[in-house]
């Protein structure tokens, strides 16, 4: 489990905290907020451990003693978000497991010990032992959690920076009544600096911010609850990230699945978003670099910015999900993070997402590696957003082949006021007098042909597709029996082909589908048309009541 706490300024700072005197009781007990699985809680109590997407089933063990083979999975469950799955469940097994399974972290963790003392994991890890106290002391001494509740306060009170440490430790501290005042000031500071004007942060992960977001709103409900003033830069920060963060939902209630971020744990940004209690606020049609539209049960939600720093950043420029009422349609395959490196350097490119792509050239272009952050990005150089009396749309235009071929992909989309019509037209074109240049001297090579592209439509797992009209349309299927068609205007070649789609919370990757215009881009100017609309004799409204199983693990 590792070696524990290194460097003697860390061991120091554990003695010190060790000679203060513990809480002995709670001076107020927060309700328990986080949100689990109930299908994984049960699985735990039978013996099946999943962290990630690793998956070991040993039945009768503690959880310290399973033997993941992922390292990430090993050091992610010392967070104890687990314990939530276990509430979920909720039978006394699950209660026996996790007061088992906290003291045995407690004896053989609780002195800095094994790989659980990064001051996020803390964070975390106090959260949910203070919000799930009440399982974990029911019939039980609460004296030794207590002692360390308070050993891990007092060890962090001077290590936290992140939000996730920061709002652990005053949410704990309040509970405790070990308050460290400091730690409200330093978490106002990075709401001012982490958190830009618009409501967005710099990775662009929309399920990041709602991670950020829901910390926010708990250190709100422990400081009301504590009858304390809550900070006007945190307010201030719930109040621009409410509003971006209802830009970046589907008509469905799940996130955009961009920059290696997810849909979001069901139920959480609903709740996130009634705790804060920030009233909905009309957007000018951007949000951290996305544009929304919508029209009756239809969402299309577009990457319209280059993409952030970092190594969680993917060439999805121009990319676009369409959502149509509790039904993903068109979607990007998605974060492969979890599933290893081959899996997430895939999950970056720009064929794995619904746009155009250069055949072997991703819009944003990674170093020789293949790792880290991007060495060649894509600028978006035009962005307007089209508000219309029949609908609304976007035109766009980024220039990521303009240094390789002289090419820039202009994109237009419009969706109708019903929702029943997404047009789009893609064009391959070279804009500057530079471009064409580069693009002649590319022509006039001996073996050339044109430049290959594809525009791909990733479908959703749930989606049936089919080829129809003799290969002039695809008809897909969704389970709420809407029909969509798809069709194009002929200057490409369409086919139906096999893809792949990404979540965290399954174990492997699960086999999709994907439309891909093909075609050369011969001149300076190359264009392909195409549509996406409910069939005639779909009705406006249909009455989709079947659920998805949330914790569909496996």
């Amino acid at each position: 489990m590792g070696e524990g706490l290194s460097g003697w300024r860390n061991r120091l700072a554990l003695w010190r905290a060790a000679r203060i005197a513990p809480a002995t009781g709670f001076s107020r007990r927060p309700e328990p907020r986080s949100i689990g699985l109930y299908a994984r809680g049960k699985q735990m109590v039978a013996g099946n451990f999943i962290a990630g997407v690793a998956s070991v089933e040993a039945p009768g063990r503690p959880i310290w003693d399973v033997p993941f083979a992922d390292p990430h999975a090993r050091v992610e469950v010392h967070g104890f978000t687990w314990l939530d799955d276990l509430a979920a469940f909720g039978d006394i097994r699950a209660q026996e497991r996790a007061q088992a399974w906290t003291e045995a972290w407690i004896a053989r963790f609780g002195r800095g010990q094994g790989p659980g003392w990064a001051p996020d994991l803390i964070g975390r890890r106090i959260t949910r032992w203070v919000m799930q106290a009440g399982m974990l002391t029911e019939g039980r001494d609460p004296l030794p959690l207590l002692a360390s509740l308070s050993l891990q306060i007092h060890y962090l009170a001077g290590r936290a920076q992140g939000f996730e440490a920061l709002s652990g430790l005053i949410i704990a501290g309040l509970a405790l009544g070990i308050e460290h005042p400091a730690a409200l000031k330093v978490l106002a500071a990075l709401c001012d600096t982490e958190i830009d004007m618009g409501g967005g942060i710099a990775s662009r992960n929309p399920e990041e911010l709602l991670e950020i977001f829901t910390l926010l709103t708990w250190v709100s409900l422990s400081l009301g609850e504590a009858e304390r003033a809550l900070p006007p830069e945190l307010a201030a920060a719930m109040e621009r990230i409410a509003p971006t963060l209802r830009a970046l939902r589907h008509a469905d209630g799940g996130l955009a699945r961009f920059h290696d971020g997810g849909r979001g744990a069901e139920g959480r940004l609903d709740s996130a978003l009634a705790n804060a209690g920030v009233r909905p606020m009309g957007n000018a049609g951007m949000a951290m670099g996305y544009v929304r539209l919508h029209g009756g049960r239809t969402t299309v939600i577009v990457d319209a910015a280059p993409p952030p720093p970092g190594v969680q950043g993917h060439a999805s420029t121009n990319g676009f999900e369409l959502t149509s009422g509790r039904r993903p349609l068109v979607v990007n395959v998605g974060a492969g993070t979890a599933f290893g490196a081959e899996w997430r350097q895939a999950g970056r490119a720009t064929a794995s997402h619904a746009t155009l792509a250069v055949e072997g050239y991703s819009s944003s272009r990674l170093g020789a590696s293949g790792q880290g952050d991007f060495t060649e990005r894509a600028e978006v150089t035009t962005l307007r957003v089209l508000p219309g009396e029949n609908g609304g749309g976007v035109h766009l235009v980024h220039n990521g082949w303009a240094a390789t071929h002289g090419l820039s992909h202009v994109r237009d989309l419009m969706l109708t006021s019903d929702g029943r019509h997404l047009t789009g037209i893609d064009r391959l074109a070279a804009v500057t007098t530079t471009d064409k240049r580069r693009f002649e001297r590319l022509a006039q090579g001996r073996r050339f042909q044109g430049v290959k592209f594809a525009i791909r439509f990733h479908l959703h797992p749930d989606v049936e597709a089919r080829v129809d009209l003799g290969g002039a349309a695809i008809s897909l299927t969704l389970r709420s029996g809407e029909i969509w068609v798809f069709r194009h205007d002929g200057a490409t070649r369409m086919t139906l082909d096999p893809s792949i789609y990404l979540e965290k919370s399954r174990l492997r990757p699960r086999e999709s589908l994907q439309i891909v215009l093909s075609g050369l881009a011969n001149d300076f100017d190359t264009q392909a048309g195409w549509t996406l609309a409910k069939a005639q004799d779909t009705p406006l409204a249909i009455r989709d009541l079947e659920r998805d199983d949330p914790a569909g693990q496996i």
